[in-house]
């Protein structure tokens, strides 16, 4: 597991390719990327074995909010490039505390989203059609 972060992190980390004179580089490497790297991490993480109740715990928690996090962290991101653009001369502390708030904030609106319409929906459908067909 440890590899597979790291995997993550390092095609992360990697800078916008190519330059201007040469920008389909960076789409060739983002289409790797995206089409080989990533479904390899996800394969080689997917049979990887969780040890200690608190990894478990995590990785649990991750996996709840991961779907709602990706629908509703877009528009956090604009909140936050807009704030940056906003406030060019703002300290660099305060663009961090900024950043690190909408990283916070981003993680509270995937927790509640699933918290409050994510399992009561799911409890519903599954009383309303999974649980009917079960009396028939």
């Amino acid at each position: 597991m440890t590899w597979c972060s790291l995997a993550v992190a390092a095609t992360l980390v990697v800078p916008h390719l190519g330059g201007t004179a040469n920008e389909w580089v960076n789409g060739l490497y983002c289409t790797v990327v995206i089409l080989l790297i990533y479904p390899a991490i996800v394969a080689a993480g997917a049979g990887s074995e969780l040890k200690g109740y608190r990894t478990t715990a995590i990785c649990k928690f991750l996996g709840m909010i991961s779907y709602p996090l990706y629908i509703t962290h877009y528009p956090m991101i604009y909140v936050q490039m807009n704030w940056a653009a906003q406030h060019p001369d703002a300290p660099l502390g305060t663009h961090i505390w900024v950043a690190v708030s909408i990283f916070i904030a981003s993680i509270a609106v995937a927790y509640a989203s699933v918290k409050v319409y994510d399992i009561p929906v799911r409890e519903w459908l599954s009383d309303r059609f999974i649980r009917s067909k079960k009396k028939a």
